[in-house]
């Protein structure tokens, strides 16, 4: 049986039969479930949710009310073929947000594991988001984003179609991201601007002492020595290798769009 005799779902909600509904999962009242839709154990659907086509959700999600998955891509460029979101497990999306499916025939929009999405947001077409990412209230993330795990998005920002933010990177409230973001930093201005790392999360990620002082001192010849942007990679890369500035300058030498420097 596609739904789970152990799932409730609510007398008002309408979902598919050909819908997969896990163990202990509970559809809210008004929701309504397409067909081609996955839904694993222990989701909480609140009233009034929309889960439209080929969408899959794994364990343990929360979706607040109003919120709607598997939109049609905002795109001039859409057909209406076949395409996917997958979101992974233990996910808190708030209240009325919308998260779009790809636009290309069978492209994805992809969000990870363990991240809590505030209200009345939007995250476009054939994203890529990370697990334990922070994304804040009524903040809109275009298009093709990429964004890696543990970024803190604060409430507001714009993000532009193709960019990408790097892990543990930190963006303020009301900032236009328009290139990309290298991780472990923090952002803020109209346009993004590097002000310094982003310690709390580093600590609260576990990073020791000496981990620390490598990104700083990176920090430092990335934006405050002069060098042209190889030259500093370089240097980075010669002087300070471990795991996390080297994930730095891959992240920068792999960056399309740019990276944000002063």
């Amino acid at each position: 049986m596609a739904i789970d005799r152990s799932a409730i779902l609510a007398h008002t909600a309408r979902v598919h039969p050909d819908a997969v509904i896990g163990p202990r999962t509970r559809i809210g009242e008004f929701c309504i479930v397409e067909q081609d839709v996955t839904i694993g154990a222990d989701c909480a659907f609140e009233p009034y949710c929309f889960v439209k086509r080929w969408t899959t959700l794994g364990d343990g999600n929360e979706i607040s009310a109003g919120t709607v998955l598997g939109t049609d891509p905002l795109d001039k460029n859409f057909t209406g073929e076949r395409s996917y979101l997958r979101i992974g497990h233990r996910n808190k999306i708030r209240e009325h947000y919308t998260v779009s499916r790809g636009t290309k025939p069978e492209s994805i929009t992809t969000i990870g594991d363990d991240n809590y999405i505030m209200t009345s947001g939007h995250i476009a077409h054939n994203c890529t988001v990370g697990s334990n990412v922070v994304i804040a209230s009524t903040s809109l993330v275009a298009g093709y984003v990429e964004v890696e795990d543990q970024v803190f998005i604060s409430g507001g920002v714009v993000i532009h179609q193709f960019s990408k933010i790097g892990r543990l990177a930190m963006v303020a409230g009301n900032t236009r991201v328009n290139l990309d973001l290298p991780p472990f930093f923090m952002y803020a201005g109209y346009s993004a601007e590097a002000k310094g790392l982003n310690i709390v999360g580093m600590k609260r990620a576990g990073f020791t002492v000496a981990q620390v002082a490598k990104i700083k001192q990176a920090y430092k010849i990335l934006y405050r020595s002069g060098l042209k942007l190889e030259e500093a990679l370089t240097k980075i890369e010669s002087e300070l290798a471990d795991e996390n500035t080297l994930h730095l300058v891959r992240f920068a030498r792999a960056s399309q769009r740019g990276i944000c420097r002063e």
